[in-house]
């Protein structure tokens, strides 16, 4: 799962928390089996999710590279990153996201 880390193997894009817990609503209400239906709750909490994620977590942003306000490909920005506050912003990001879909699997 590190390879979710930095917006999608450190391309900036779509924050690695969303990906991770999405695949944890599907892992937990997708399909079964091939040519089964999947448990709506699937759609339901994933969209209940991603409102939630924008509004209680970023303020809107999906993008890593928006949310981190980090281009992963300068080698100066990422050090900083890891050296500075915005790395344990993103820890923080994590927990909250966790809380969330905690919080779905629950109901």
């Amino acid at each position: 799962m590190d390879s979710f880390g930095g917006g999608l193997a450190a391309h900036g894009e779509v924050c690695g928390a969303v990906i991770g817990g999405l695949a944890v609503i599907g892992l937990n209400f997708g399909r079964p089996k091939s040519g089964s239906g999947a448990d709506m709750r699937m759609w339901k909490y994933s969209s209940i999710f991603m409102k939630r994620f924008k509004e209680e977590v970023t303020d809107g942003k999906l993008l890593c590279r928006d949310i981190a306000e980090v281009n992963w490909r300068d080698r100066d920005q990422v050090t900083k990153y890891h050296e500075g506050e915005k790395f344990r912003s993103c820890q923080v990001l994590a927990g909250k996201t966790a809380r969330i879909i905690g919080e779905l699997l629950e109901r």
